[in-house]
């Protein structure tokens, strides 16, 4: 089986830098996006979770989809986020991501109010008949409370703009199943797992960790792709300590302080998320020089 990815291997949900004010950085933007174009990105997605998208205004949004184009030109798929548990909200956010440049949309189940999968169902339909964008969707059950069950991904698979799943399920049997029966382009949605699922037909990945270790998750996906398995393995093993590291608390907040240890901009977080403690800070230098992270 050959599935084709539709937005490219290797994709990092960027976070968003806020200064000490909490304003958003904007000479900061640029800098992570040009890093993560310079570490072998496909593709960026914006106003996600790790982008602290809960914190920031619709007008945030529209402006970082716009910054972080001028960075990377046309050749780097820009995925926006443009979900939340209003159908009504979502679907505004997803025609302004459109009218903004982005080149798809991650919609994520709706959170909170937990759906019936009918409910789940039709609000994907809606966003993907809401713009020409091609839609991910954003499976996990882990925040939003409930997860999109196997039959209703392979009915929404169907949809001409529902384009690939991101997964973060943390299920590989089921992951296996709905890559089986509807040849989706699945993307591993957790670091840890970005190995296994390639090997039960996930097409790439959209990392986190590929903040600080984009370079190596490039030659993991080039390894597996072009049959070597043990290099792929070998690098997965090696960036153990980084993906248990980083997601020893919330993943935004051990990603800016990532940042930050490696000379570039992380910035600060918004509430209801808090900075990094100096006790946190320095356990994630053990871990991510044990992964091979070089540090200032």
């Amino acid at each position: 089986m050959s599935i084709q990815a539709p937005f490219g291997r290797l994709l990092t949900a960027m976070v968003t830098p806020f200064k000490d004010d909490l304003s958003i950085d904007w000479a900061s933007v640029e800098k992570i996006a040009a890093h993560l174009v310079s570490t072998g990105h496909d593709g960026i997605v914006l106003n996600g979770t790790t982008g602290e998208a809960p914190t920031t205004s619709d007008e945030e949004k529209v402006e970082i989809i716009k910054v972080v184009r001028k960075v990377v030109g046309s050749n780097i798929k820009i995925v926006a986020g443009a979900g939340n548990n209003e159908t009504s909200h979502s679907l505004e956010q997803a025609r302004q991501a459109a009218k903004a440049g982005a080149d798809g949309l991650l919609v994520v189940t709706p959170y909170y109010n937990k759906p019936p999968q009918a409910g789940i169902e039709a609000h994907f339909r809606a966003m993907a008949d809401a713009t020409e964008l091609p839609v991910m969707m954003y499976d996990i059950p882990g925040r939003t409370g409930i997860e999109i069950e196997s039959d209703t991904i392979v009915r929404l698979a169907e949809h001409k703009n529902i384009a690939a799943l991101k997964d973060a399920k943390g299920n590989p049997a089921a992951t296996s199943w709905v890559i089986k029966r509807s040849s989706i382009p699945v993307y591993s949605g957790d670091d840890i797992l970005n190995l296994p699922l390639l090997s039960v037909g996930a097409v790439g990945f959209v990392s986190v960790c590929g903040h600080t270790v984009g370079a190596q998750l490039r030659v993991m996906l080039d390894a597996w792709f072009s049959g070597d398995a043990n290099k792929a393995l070998e690098v997965h093993q090696q960036l153990l300590p980084v993906f248990t590291g980083t997601f020893r608390t919330q993943g935004a907040i051990l990603t800016k302080a990532a940042l930050n240890l490696m000379g570039l901009p992380g910035g600060f977080t918004r509430l209801p998320l808090v900075d990094a403690t100096d006790a946190q800070i320095s356990q994630l230098k053990i871990d991510l020089q044990a992964g091979g992270v070089k540090l200032k």
